[in-house]
């Protein structure tokens, strides 16, 4: 047999245990137990490693797993759904860019589309690919993404005491992101006619939503593996309550910007620059931009839909005392071991 023959066999061979393994892995991923996604973007949720991930994301969570290489320089900004995402990627963007884009300048690209369309989103970009290219970053220049994926599912170069790269995460209180994620839900699944709509009986919702059967839920689960990680690693992960970050937004951005490595130097905070990008983020502000109340983002979600108050406090507009009673119950069994409370 010629060496070009064998070169031929050695290659249809290693093409054959890579299909073989694709196979598998699929029917590994089939097998998960699975549950009707009445409180999901998608129509089925999968238990994976521990937590509940729509159907649609099943794939860009194993190859994100295996393929993402992280640099030293990278910022992961994460959160569950409805916990103040829109509002920490415009805060985040808005920070680590202010010399490229000047907030009095009005030429920031928040003012021209959605956060969720200016940072990267590494879960979509690996349902798109399962090795996507980030070259086209700007290079020399932090990256700056986001996930909604637990810490638990964070492939281990992004985790890993040896690499320097950060980790922001904000959460929110569970009742008032409930009842955010129960308005939610429905406006994301109208963009797919094939998908059910989801029930729009609250108790049943909020049974679902205790029980942790919701996308990258178990919520308390997805708190509490970053509210640890940032008690083991404080310079490594950052730790955000939304509320915090409503009731002293100026001590918080401060805390987040330094965090980030961008710090705000004292010739700046006399400039009101600080003031500026708050108030370029503000909900009122976002909520009022023209791309953010038509249209939709990259993935066929109406802009709108990531603005609806903005407030804290909600879920007494929304639910019994007798549910408040439930959730309260559950977070103090849940957290009972760990010094967090949420606000």
């Amino acid at each position: 047999m010629e060496q070009s023959d064998i070169t031929e066999l050695d290659h249809h061979e290693e093409l054959t245990r890579e299909n073989h393994g694709e196979f598998e892995e699929e029917e590994k991923l089939r097998d998960l137990p699975k549950m009707k996604g009445l409180m999901s973007t998608g129509e089925n949720l999968f238990l994976y490693e521990g937590f509940w991930i729509p159907e649609f994301l099943l794939k860009s969570v194993v190859s994100f797993q295996k393929h993402f290489v992280a640099r030293d320089t990278d910022l992961i900004l994460a959160s569950s759904l409805k916990s103040g995402t829109t509002w920490l990627m415009a805060l985040a963007f808005s920070i680590v860019n202010r010399t490229r884009f000047k907030t009095h300048t009005n030429n920031s690209p928040l003012l021209a589309a959605n956060p969720h369309d200016i940072v990267t989103h590494l879960e979509l970009k690996y349902m798109e690919s399962e090795s996507p290219n980030f070259e086209d970053m700007i290079p020399n220049f932090p990256r700056l993404f986001h996930t909604h994926f637990a810490y638990e599912l964070l492939p281990p170069c992004i985790k890993s005491s040896s690499s320097a790269c950060k980790i922001v995460y904000i959460c929110r209180n569970p009742m008032d992101l409930f009842v955010s994620l129960w308005h939610f839900v429905p406006k994301f699944r109208s963009k797919n006619t094939t998908a059910p709509s989801p029930p729009h009986n609250l108790g049943e919702c909020f049974d679902m939503f205790c029980r942790g059967i919701h996308d990258h839920g178990p919520y308390f689960d997805h708190v509490l593996g970053f509210w640890n990680a940032s008690l083991e690693s404080p310079h490594k992960v950052l730790f955000l309550r939304y509320e915090d970050l409503k009731e002293d937004c100026v001590f918080h951005v401060k805390r987040l910007a330094e965090f980030l490595g961008f710090p705000f130097s004292e010739e700046e905070e006399k400039r009101g620059v600080i003031m500026e990008i708050i108030e370029l983020c503000s909900f009122g502000k976002m909520k009022n931009l023209n791309p953010n109340t038509c249209g939709t983002n990259f993935s066929g979600i109406p802009n709108s839909a990531f603005f609806r108050k903005g407030e804290v406090g909600d879920r007494n507009n929304h639910l019994t005392p007798s549910m408040i009673e439930c959730m309260e119950k559950l977070v103090q069994e849940k957290f009972k071991e760990s010094l967090f409370r949420f606000k």
